[in-house]
């Protein structure tokens, strides 16, 4: 089932599936249990909020399936950013209906951020559906499903101030076996116009840095070389707190990514995502001092028009923003991945607004990129505020031309690779062809290339010869790295 997230990535078709099918649960090994099986939708976040769901139910008795009609819970962690993404969740509900009166011993539960917004209405308009569970709520899931089984529908959509899941180990769905999430913080303080999440997902905490170490360490013992910090906005991860020698210090994001950096040379570390306004130069030196941390940002602009980046409230201009990409080429130079978030026909959004978002995209020449037309959600500061006016064949026609701009710089940004050797993880086979395999380099740029006596979680040196805007394309080489 294809689940359009709101964000459309143009060039990577393996990360597009990503984002527009959604995630089922694995096959466990659990004899006597019951089968639990979870499709997520959306966002990294929610892939590894299911996770943790799946390690909650884990100690209630429950082993997860990747076959439905084997189940007999069925969790849909939702996603909702647009309109469509909901719509595609409802569409899926109707499609559980027969199964559900075939068994009717099956139970079906929402959760995430389409849950929170929708809370005990959405057990009036899915009457299919038994129980409601928001972000912050997982932990009671066990207590909802007794209720449930005991013939009454179910809801819990609190938000904590702080719930950060810390001491569960999530369970790897739908995992390769070589890189991991690692959920850093949890909700937003930033009130962008358009954006539903603050509501959905509650306001900014953070994890304590001793458990993201010590989850950052269990992954490379067992066997990860990759781990992305997740975060609505990772810059702005602070913690307040007594350290191992009971010293009260504060740790910030630049401070927390030299601690997983050192778990080991051999552990890769990303992050996402990064708002502009917090982004500092002690992340961005740190990220030059320690060569497993990927020089790679996603650094979401939204918009090139400093007239709408104020409607949305994303705090900067256009002007700072473009300072900020100088302070990231200056510390890390140009081959440094920088990819980007746009929105296309917000709210009063001029051609001239338009043309200064395409303008912006030429000063930065951004190495690929999630692009949307504006979808208005209700019940956020845009929607209260502002007239979503533009209309759908302008936003459309602008998205293509926002589309048709990043294929042309993810092109020459890919060009620029040819003839440099890469260090690439191995993360599995090419969809294609079982004779190559493919993995990203530190720009996180797949690379595909013949596998020869390679395997999964192998790092191995590769030499670009050739690219399409979407795919690097080598051979691997014993040369040291260009």
């Amino acid at each position: 089932m294809e689940l359009v997230t709101g964000r459309l990535e143009i060039l990577k078709e393996e990360d597009k599936k990503d984002l527009d099918i959604a995630r089922i649960s694995v096959d466990e090994n659990g004899e006597n249990k019951r089968k639990l099986y979870i499709e997520s939708y959306g966002c990294q976040m929610n892939f590894a909020d299911s996770e943790i769901v799946a390690s909650i139910l884990r100690e209630n008795g429950f082993a997860t399936t990747s076959k439905i009609e084997e189940a007999e819970l069925i969790l849909l962690n939702t996603c909702a950013i647009r309109e469509n993404a909901e719509q595609k969740v409802r569409n899926r509900l109707q499609h559980l209906v027969p199964m559900k009166k075939k068994q009717n011993n099956v139970k079906i539960g929402v959760l995430g951020c389409m849950a929170e917004r929708l809370k005990t209405k959405f057990l009036e308009e899915e009457k299919i559906v038994d129980m409601v569970v928001g972000p912050d709520a997982y932990r009671d899931l066990p207590n909802l499903i007794n209720e449930v089984e005991d013939g009454h529908k179910a809801v819990n959509v609190f938000l904590s101030r702080e719930e950060t899941y810390a001491d569960i180990t999530p369970i790897r769905l739908d995992s390769n076996g070589v890189t991991a999430f690692i959920s850093i913080m949890r909700g937003c303080d930033n009130m962008c116009s358009f954006c539903v999440v603050p509501f959905t997902r509650g306001r900014e905490r953070s994890r304590d840095p001793f458990s993201i170490v010590k989850e950052a360490r269990e992954l490379f013992e067992q066997g990860y070389r990759e781990v992305t910090l997740l975060g609505q906005n990772v810059d702005s991860y602070k913690w307040k707190g007594t350290d191992e020698n009971q010293t009260e210090n504060t740790t910030t994001f630049a401070n927390l990514l030299e601690m997983v950096a050192l778990v080991h040379p051999d552990l890769r570390v990303r992050f996402s995502t990064s708002h502009p306004k917090d982004i500092t130069d002690e992340v961005l030196y740190t990220m030059k001092n320690y060569g497993n941390i990927c020089k790679y940002i996603h650094l979401p602009a939204q918009s090139g028009s400093s007239r709408i980046l104020e409607l949305m409230n994303r705090t900067y201009d256009r002007e700072w923003y473009m300072g900020k990409i100088d302070r990231i080429r200056e510390i890390l130079g140009v081959e440094c991945g920088i990819s980007q978030d746009m929105i296309t026909g917000f709210c009063t959004e001029t051609e001239e607004d338009h043309l200064e978002t395409l303008s912006l995209m030429d000063y930065v020449k951004y190495d690929y990129g999630y692009m949307f037309a504006y979808s208005e959600r209700p019940n956020t500061p845009a929607a209260k505020k502002l007239v979503d006016d533009i209309p759908a064949e302008v936003k459309n026609r602008r998205l293509t031309e926002v589309i048709n701009k990043q294929q042309q710089h993810s092109l020459e940004r890919n060009q620029m690779a040819i003839g440099k050797v890469h260090r690439v993880l191995v993360e599995g086979f090419s969809k294609r062809s079982a004779e190559h395999l493919c993995g990203r380099n530190d720009q996180n740029k797949m690379i595909v290339f013949p596998k020869e006596n390679f395997k999964k979680g192998d790092y191995v040196n590769v030499l670009v010869t050739e690219c399409t805007a979407a795919t690097l394309i080598g051979k691997a080489v014993e040369d040291v790295l260009a």
